[in-house]
């Protein structure tokens, strides 16, 4: 057996263990605030696979409730991915940018988000603007700042190859600097999906009336322990599920994500004019 099935083995062999010592202890003790995990589970799946076949399973407290924080996590990060790739790309090529607004960066990226979620509820309309908003601002942070050192760090080699071919800016950019960037932009990437989740969370406990975090707020207003410990364990499957996605995606694109790879393999070449041939002159022709 190779290390890597034996690896695999192993992770879902421990979390079997880990359940069974939750559950044996759980129950010896009785503990209110920490019930078995069984319990949890059956509590779950009422709560949310328990509806009719003709809504694939799906409860309707889940399409109250995990399906839009699930869209407003899936629309707040992407957001923030494109702003933070983008700014970070353009203040880590950009010296003189980066010098201008370096401070005020700095200065943003240490103020928690949870801080300025007074502010984003002054701001916005109370509901999805608010969790975008506050989701967006969390996650935009970790991204820019690895997405601005990854291009900040781009060997001067290639950007010297990229003068030899005479690269334009647009094609510069798309085949040197990105694809030298990416493993820091994917680090930063995969960071911000913990992150998202927590502020998904955060900002659907203060200014919503329905998601994930509305509902932890009303399992806990009404002391009901198992239905907040449902909704902790899906928030767990989630970040894990997330992380395995990015995770594969890594592993199938690699030679993508290599630092050091040869970022001009997809160049085009120039074609070639055909090799002259030159052919002896019959008797009787002119030379």
């Amino acid at each position: 057996m190779t290390p890597s099935r034996l690896l695999g083995l192993t992770r879902p062999l421990s979390l079997l263990a880990a359940g069974l010592v939750w559950e044996l202890v759980t129950r010896r003790a009785e503990l209110l605030y920490f019930p078995p995990p069984s319990a949890i589970a059956l509590r779950g799946f009422h709560m949310w696979l328990s509806g009719p076949p003709a809504h694939a399973f799906l409860t309707d407290q889940t399409v109250a409730n995990l399906l839009p924080s699930l869209a407003r996590l899936a629309i707040g990060w992407t957001l923030a991915a494109v702003v933070g790739v983008t700014a970070g790309l353009a203040l880590g090529r950009l010296p003189v940018l980066a010098a201008v607004l370096g401070p005020l960066l700095h200065i943003g990226r240490s103020i928690p988000p949870t801080a300025l979620l007074p502010l984003i509820l002054a701001i916005f309309i109370i509901g999805t603007p608010v969790q975008l908003a506050a989701i967006s601002y969390g996650v935009t942070w970790p991204v820019l700042i690895n997405a601005m050192d990854g291009a900040r760090a781009v060997e001067r080699a290639y950007l010297d190859t990229a003068a030899v071919f005479q690269l334009r800016p647009l094609d510069r950019l798309l085949q040197v600097i990105v694809p030298a960037a990416a493993p820091q932009i994917f680090a930063g990437l995969r960071l911000s999906t913990s992150l998202a989740l927590i502020m998904m969370i955060v900002s659907e406990l203060t200014a919503s009336t329905e998601g994930l975090g509305y509902l932890l707020q009303e399992a806990a207003s009404a002391l009901d322990i198992t239905a907040m410990w449902a909704v902790l364990v899906l928030l767990g499957l989630l970040g894990y599920a997330l992380n395995a996605i990015f995770l594969r995606i890594q592993h199938r694109h690699q030679h993508l994500l290599r630092p050091g790879q040869d970022v001009f393999s997809r160049t085009r070449r120039r074609p070639q004019p055909p090799p002259l041939s030159r052919s002896l002159p019959r008797q009787g022709e002119p030379q």
